[in-house]
């Protein structure tokens, strides 16, 4: 078991870091106060590779691994959400499944400028009813000739005002629930299809969250990515990638929390000594270390199975499950060891606060993540949609093998 990073991973690490520190903390608290979008960081992180890090050279990415990917998340997140919520839908949900499904051509067409961040993507799943029940979704794309006609509209799309390219779904055949889902690519400036931004979110302020909207629009039969029917498969593959990135980002929360208030402890004085003098804060202090790493280490788990080509859908829903819930943990007990500062602007610690609220929701809830593991725990759904292949430091998997092999399970998500 190798714990060591190669010089590559701490090349990329070191280098997002010091743009972090450099080009985006700065100006993080101005940038969320104001509701501002720093566009001139979002072609810094372009510069450096990160809107196609785990895309191939060979059409327009860095090529870097997973682990990489994720200590890059940690990093960006460490400074401002909004920015590794743009590597989530632009190279997680977006990029990597267009290179999974898409043809030669449309990964030439879509893949390769959005790895060379010269075209920014995003992801059309949602709908104001269908979050977790993403079957219940009505937007609808109806074959006429050599176009689909969509009509309906997404809503929590995060970079929707902003994306040139969208990879939407819709149901192709109503009648067949969750296979009857298909994906498409649709491009701005298409008639009919407009987007709007959301206002009035409790966090993520510096970042772009909006809603897309479909009339009557027009989508050449050549823009569908995969088959029809297939949409279902691909958003579940989109999920495992975006998800992944949510978890790597959770722990640069946790890790920014954790170092401001070691600071922070060190230095305010309460009655003739350090607050980090006192158990009560050395206790909050001791919680954010066992989180931070905890979530680190089965982010980095999912990683490995990621780098070795194992299909990983459990590993990477449970980091997702523990890292952002310790995240909103930990910016709460950042806040107390804060105090009036930790609630004030000031000192930008009540930011991680409302940013690591959402991702609880977003890309699966924890409620749906529990289901799932308990499902796979119980032998109701196949471990990884396969015959018991996980993690091989998780020893109680093999034996529901024989339990799965006897009933029939569900293996979308």
């Amino acid at each position: 078991m190798d714990f060591e990073l190669t010089d590559e991973q701490r090349l990329i690490q070191d280098t997002v870091r010091t743009f972090v520190n450099e080009r985006v903390l700065p100006s993080a608290i101005e940038n969320d106060i104001a509701h501002r979008l720093d566009m001139s960081v979002i072609e810094g992180m372009a510069e450096l590779g990160l809107l196609g890090i785990v895309i191939p050279e060979e059409y327009g990415g860095a090529g870097l691994d997973f682990v990489a990917e994720a200590l890059s998340c940690e990093e960006i997140e460490r400074g401002e959400a909004a920015f590794r919520t743009l590597i989530s839908v632009h190279v997680g949900l977006n990029s990597l499944a267009l290179l999974r499904y898409g043809t030669e051509e449309q990964i030439q067409r879509w893949l390769v400028p959005q790895a060379r961040g010269e075209k920014i993507a995003c992801f059309g799943l949602t709908e104001p009813a269908a979050g977790s029940d993403v079957a219940a979704m009505k937007t609808t794309a109806r074959r006429n000739g050599d176009v689909y006609v969509l009509n309906g509209s997404k809503n929590w799309i995060s970079y929707a005002s902003v994306a040139d390219h969208a990879l939407v779904f819709a149901k192709t055949d109503p009648a067949a629930k969750h296979k009857g889902i298909s994906a498409f690519v649709l491009e701005q400036g298409m008639p009919g299809f407009t987007a709007a931004d959301t206002e009035h979110k409790l966090g993520v302020w510096a970042g772009s969250t909006g809603e897309l909207f479909f009339e009557n629009v027009e989508v050449p039969a050549e823009n569908l990515i995969g088959e029809e029917g297939q949409g279902f498969e691909i958003a579940m593959y989109g999920l495992d990638q975006g998800r992944f990135t949510v978890a790597a980002g959770a722990c640069g929360v946790i890790r920014a929390c954790l170092e401001r208030s070691v600071e922070y402890a060190r230095e305010r004085e309460t009655f003739g000594q350090p607050i980090g003098k006192y158990q009560f804060v050395q206790d909050m202090i001791a919680e954010m270390v066992l989180g931070y790493e905890t979530s680190k280490l089965l982010v980095m788990q999912a990683a490995w199975m990621k780098n070795e080509g194992k299909r990983n859908t459990r590993e990477t829903s449970l980091a997702k499950w523990h890292a952002t819930e310790t995240a909103f943990r930990a910016a709460h007990l950042a806040v107390q060891v804060h105090g009036a500062y930790g609630y004030s602007a000031e000192y930008g610690i009540e930011r991680y606060f409302r940013n690591a609220r959402a991702p609880i929701i977003y890309e699966g809830t924890t409620q749906i993540h529990k289901l799932m593991q308990a499902e796979h725990a119980l032998g109701f759904r196949a471990l990884n949609g396969r015959d018991g292949e996980v993690s091989p430091l998780c020893s109680w998997a093999p034996a529901l093998a024989p339990v799965q092999r006897e009933r029939p399970v569900a293996t979308g998500a």
